[in-house]
């Protein structure tokens, strides 16, 4: 099953706009670009996580597991980045166990955000 890592690239991470160059969040999304997507993973560019002063964020999520948000990324932080969203991509929930996760995913994240619940039965 395929999962996604979702990348800030309006990400200014506090930084001054400068005319001309790219914010931070698109350094990160370049620098993610230039290695090999891991297996099951689909690195998609948003345009904002709300995660600004965070910055530069990422999220990862996929059906039926928990999403995870993920802040203070740089572009050296790359190959960590694309090892834990494979380890993402490698549980049927979503859920890496803690002593499993990278080290940035352990001490950058934002937030935890559960599974959708399918339907009660007695829901019309």
């Amino acid at each position: 099953m395929t999962v996604t890592l979702h990348v800030c690239i309006t990400c200014r991470a506090g930084e001054p706009v400068v005319d001309g160059q790219p914010v931070p969040g698109q350094r990160l999304m370049a620098a993610l670009l230039r290695h090999p997507d891991p297996a099951g993973v689909t690195i998609r560019p948003v345009e904002c996580l709300s995660a600004c002063s965070n910055g530069a964020a990422i999220a990862l999520s996929g059906p039926d597991r928990w999403t995870y948000v993920y802040g203070r990324m740089e572009p050296a932080d790359a190959a960590e980045i694309l090892q834990g969203a494979s380890a993402y991509a490698a549980t049927p929930d979503g859920i890496v166990p803690w002593r499993e996760r990278s080290p940035i995913f352990r001490k950058r994240s934002i937030a935890r955000i559960p599974p959708p619940l399918a339907p009660r039965l007695d829901e019309s």
